[in-house]
């Protein structure tokens, strides 16, 4: 019996040209998988670097990410070719690689990650491969391989990275980056903005989809740059969501008595 058709909506959005969305957050469970995938994104952030997503947890989320046809992007800590096969043996439908700062590291990230002919993974048929005789193939076409700038140095290897074949991604990281360049935690510094601009650029021209985190008032700057992974988090909804509730909450109380429950008069004690 044949499986079901296991398609990467990041793969399609970036294939046909258009921006995919991934979500992230400060926590990752189906049921974070479920509540995102009624929004229609395209993908959700699995944080093997700095977060807690367990290998143990990575089958259960991705296969959640699949009954909303979002797709599992899992970040690995750092580029180790058994972590990269082994995220995507669990389920994982692309890899998110930090701190790559030449093209031969993206060539390694690719070697990893693809059956041959494309690369030199080693051949494991995990929970996707199941009812999949084409599978190998498949997973070599579906696989998204994102590669992140983190430094001065990577940002002049931009279009030589970019133009590593089977990297679909490469995602300036603006908070290291700003660090990087003695600018902690002002990635929003004029110096920092031009260079993640033009790093930008640089890469579109290439012809590989350029990415970086996007906050919302930040969309129209970078899809105008060309663009076409925006990294987002739901932690930023949630907390102006709040704050929103709290002013208005605030608001509404200031104007009544809190003894009585009724709208104060003008005068009033």
């Amino acid at each position: 019996m044949t499986g079901p058709a296991r398609g990467n909506r990041v793969k399609r959005a970036l294939d046909e040209g258009r921006v995919a969305v991934v979500v992230a957050g400060h926590s990752a469970t189906s049921d974070t998988a479920d509540f995102v995938g009624q929004l229609g994104f395209d993908g959700l952030w699995l944080e093997g670097e700095h977060g807690a997503v367990t290998w143990d947890r990575i089958g259960d989320l991705s296969r959640a990410c699949e009954l909303w046809d979002m797709a599992a992007m899992y970040r690995v800590r750092t580029l180790e070719p058994s972590l990269v096969a082994r995220a995507l043996t669990l389920g994982v439908h692309g890899i998110v690689v930090p701190q790559v700062s030449t093209a031969d590291e993206a060539r390694q990230l690719v070697a990893a990650a693809k059956f041959a002919p494309q690369g030199a993974r080693g051949v494991s048929r995990g929970r996707r491969s199941y009812g999949r005789p084409g599978f190998l193939d498949e997973e070599n076409d579906e696989t998204v391989l994102v590669v992140q700038l983190e430094d001065p140095d990577a940002l002049r290897n931009a279009e030589e990275i970019a133009a590593v074949p089977g990297i679909d991604v490469v995602f300036v990281a603006p908070n290291d980056l700003a660090q990087a360049m003695g600018h902690q935690g002002r990635p929003d510094h004029p110096e920092v903005a031009d260079a993640i601009d033009a790093t930008l650029t640089r890469i579109a021209a290439v012809g590989t989809a350029p990415g970086t985190l996007c906050p919302a008032g930040q969309i129209d700057r970078f899809t105008g740059l060309g663009v076409r992974f925006l990294y987002t988090s739901y932690d930023a909804w949630i907390t102006a969501g709040a704050r929103d509730f709290r002013r208005a909450l605030d608001a509404a109380t200031a104007r009544r008595d809190p003894r009585q429950g009724t709208a104060r008069q003008d005068g009033a004690a």
